[in-house]
This record gives structure tokens, C-alpha cells and sequence, in this order.
């Protein structure tokens, strides 16, 4: 599995709020499948981030675009592999 790195700019505030619950119990659907590193908010309230777990890119993306927030027009997103630095973490 390799990690892909998915910012979710806000586009519509309201359309965000609305489809909060959707989004994240979407990521806990996909949390259990085991494709979801971690995710969280930016501080700022600009938008979010998911690292996500998949095979390759084009898999990565397909789950990005299925979520909510996506579909529904509330946010952007932008999909990046992501090299995860597990050394530092091992010291």
C-alpha cells in the first residue's frame, strides 16, 4: 500500500456544514476498510486533510472523489503520493 496525501479546500462554507456527518462517517467507512491513515482539520478553517492507503493513484483519487464533500460540490481536492518519513519516527 502506498500513501497519498488528499488536501480538501473549502469551496462552500454552508454546503460543508451541511455535509459534515456524511464526510466523516464516510472516513470511518473506509478507516475499517483500512484505507485511511489518519485525517484531520486545518486550524484556519480552510479545509482538511486525509492521508489516504491505497494501491496506486488512480485508486487513491476514486476514494477521494467519492467523498461527500467532494461529490456534493462542498469541497475541492488535490491528491498527492506521499513518501512518509518512518525514520524519524523510529528514534
Amino acid at each position: 500500500m502506498n500513501y497519498y496525501a488528499v488536501r480538501l479546500p473549502v469551496l462552500d462554507e454552508e454546503k460543508s456544514k451541511v455535509h459534515r456527518q456524511e464526510h466523516l462517517s464516510y472516513l470511518e467507512s473506509l478507516a475499517e476498510k483500512g484505507n485511511i491513515f489518519t485525517y484531520g482539520r486545518f486550524t484556519d478553517g480552510t479545509g482538511g486533510l486525509v492521508i489516504y492507503k491505497a494501491a496506486n493513484l488512480e485508486e487513491a483519487t476514486s476514494l477521494a472523489k467519492n467523498d461527500p464533500y467532494v461529490v456534493t460540490g462542498a469541497r475541492d481536492c488535490v491528491v498527492n503520493e506521499w513518501a512518509m518519513n518512518i525514520e524519524l519516527l523510529s528514534k
